[in-house]
């Protein structure tokens, strides 16, 4: 158990031992750190209840947790307030236990399956910076799930079905007509390859998008493609399964470069073998009826303050949608993996879509009341105009070229470091972007929009990316220098060690905080932090030439205390850390 858990269960203990009912135990760091390293600011509601003075229930408190040996200087500012500081015996014997593995020092929560549904590619387009907040933020949620002691999974969910692949397979057939595909009296076997790339899909989908929209008649006939292809057309099943195939590979690489992991690599159309029966529950349930020659599905409620439209599931054509696919998605999930919680982390925009389909989804019966959707709308990064982000000419920005911009202004990191081959220089630019774009993407709060500026999120000063890799780079090349490993904390001897330790002892507190908010500016700015009190303890104190044999076991002992949390953190954020910049 966490120190700061262990407290908190004590500061329980004495409160039952003098009749007092608090549920929600919360220790915070002290806001005077010269009164002790964290405080317990119940008494003043304990007394609210009692009606009685709150100092006296303070002091109640405070004799009780004298009476364990792992305090000391245990205090009362103002009206109530609890200073709370560890003997240094204790922590002595605490960091050295978490620095063998920091992980220890981190909350952990009854162990329950959650399903991550994160990241929403399609197929045949190209990846935008759009989709980089979802990918980020998805992934570190994920791992931070993990972290507290659950079992998660993971599914990408491609756009792999519906308008996109008609408009695709419309464009093909007009620039290659001869194809099998679209010979209507072929009895043969249909190819298993076509010869275009994903860079030619990339030109595909706009050019068709454009036509369509321009003409009519262009979008009807992709609208009837379209239509076939959903009632399993096999010429056109076995293309777009070719075309699906090509774009995945592109997409797998740019979320590689990325550190998103999928478990599962399936898509819209992977919920058709699920449809008919998700349908057949929603009948049974009294949940379909005609609107209009489309059949859907009422989610209002009397307690709503605002309209929640009826979820369309069944197209007037008797075709199915996004919502159909979504349904029979959640059904294959809860029949295959059976989660108790599925999180979908998706642009802000989707909220009302998603509240429709969670009502469908327990008004139905498709999963017990007791099961818990959560939707985790992200905000928009935007360009220094406060724009959603774009290309130099005003165009929607590729991921990979905002990658590839921000690997050449990290690149002068290493660029002139002639100990690093070319392939090591590279290697270190690249993670370096990616921290950048990473810890700038998860720095404000994920339903908040944010300004991406290049040259500020790519510099080495601040709370970017770049500074925490390189300060994590310092601590690591310290300790591969020391002469030893043999480090222990022999003592205290400054304020800086204190605050570090503190902020140590702190973590707990802010990684329980994110995993409840779900938010990840909890650790970013917790990093920054932690790393900003290293720097200052690092130029205060000649680590390395210390003379003091027990000044400099401590001092190298702190160092990779520090690195141990930065090394657990910067993992969940799917930050790697390289071994020199």
């Amino acid at each position: 158990m966490n120190l700061i858990s262990k407290t908190e269960q004590i500061l329980k203990e004495v409160l039952q031992k003098n009749n007092f009912d608090e549920e929600n135990i919360v220790l915070s760091v002290s806001s005077k750190p010269e009164l002790g390293q964290f405080q317990y600011n119940g008494a003043m509601g304990l007394a609210k209840k009692a009606g009685t003075n709150p100092r006296a229930i303070a002091e109640q408190i405070v004799n009780g947790l004298n009476e364990y040996d792992i305090f000391e200087n245990v205090n009362i500012a103002g009206p109530g307030f609890i200073n709370i500081s560890y003997k240094t015996e204790f922590l002595k014997e605490y960091l050295t236990e978490i620095s063998k593995d920091m992980s220890e020092n981190v909350k952990k929560y009854p162990s329950k399956k959650v399903f991550f549904d994160y990241g929403g590619a399609n197929v045949a387009k190209a990846l935008h910076v759009g989709h980089l907040r979802t990918a980020n933020i998805g992934e570190a949620l994920k791992r931070l799930t993990k972290l507290v002691g659950n079992e998660v999974m993971s599914d990408v969910h491609l756009g792999d079905i519906g308008r996109q692949s008609g408009m695709v397979i419309f464009q093909l057939r007009e620039e290659h007509p001869d194809w099998v595909f679209f010979d209507k009296d072929y009895t043969g076997e249909y190819p298993t390859e076509i010869g275009i790339t994903n860079e030619d899909l990339e030109r595909i989908y706009p050019l068709a998008s454009t036509r369509a929209k321009e003409d009519e008649n262009i979008m009807e006939e992709v609208r009837r493609i379209t239509a076939e292809l959903d009632k399993g057309y096999e010429p056109y099943v076995k293309l777009w399964n070719i075309i699906r195939e090509i774009s995945v590979e592109n997409i797998k690489k740019t979320y590689n470069s990325l550190n998103a992991v999928f478990d599962l690599w399936e898509g819209e159309a992977d919920s058709y073998p699920y449809i008919d029966e998700m349908l057949d529950i929603l009948r049974k349930a009294g949940c379909l009826v005609e609107s209009e020659g489309a059949l859907v599905c009422n989610v209002e409620e009397e307690t709503d303050k605002a309209e929640i439209p009826p979820l369309v599931v069944i197209k007037t054509d008797g075709t199915t949608l996004y919502a159909t696919r979504e349904l029979a998605t959640i059904l294959s999930r809860k029949k295959r993996f059976n989660p108790d919680e599925m999180i979908y982390i998706v642009d802000n925009r989707q909220g009302m879509y998603f509240e429709q389909v969670f009502r469908t989804s327990y008004k139905s019966g498709l999963v017990d009341k007791d099961f818990k959707f959560q939707f985790i709308g992200t905000g928009t990064m935007n360009g220094k105009d406060g724009k959603p982000f774009k290309t130099r000419d005003g165009g929607v920005m590729k991921l990979e070229t905002l990658l590839n911009e921000i690997k050449e202004e990290t690149a002068k990191y290493v660029k002139d470091n002639e100990a690093m081959s070319a392939e090591e220089q590279k290697d270190v630019s690249d993670k370096v972007a990616v921290a950048a774009l990473k810890y700038a993407d998860l720095l404000p709060n994920v339903e908040k929009d944010y300004i991406f500026d290049l040259s500020k999120f790519c510099s080495l000063e601040g709370k970017t990316g770049p500074y925490i890799l390189y300060s994590a780079v310092r601590m690591k090349s310290l300790l591969a220098k020391a002469e030893s490993a043999n480090y222990e904390i022999c003592g205290i001897y400054s304020q800086t060690e204190k605050d570090i330790i503190t902020k140590v002892l702190e973590m707990p507190i802010r990684v329980d905080k994110a995993y409840r908010n779900k938010t990840l500016s909890e650790i970013t700015e917790y990093i920054y932090e932690i790393d900003s009190l290293f720097n200052k303890f690092y130029a205060e104190n000649r680590i390395l030439t210390e003379e003091d044999e027990a000044k400099k076991k401590t001092w190298l002992f702190l160092t990779n205390l520090v690195y141990q949390v930065n090394k657990l953190l910067l993992d969940i954020l799917a930050i790697n850390i390289p071994d020199r910049m």
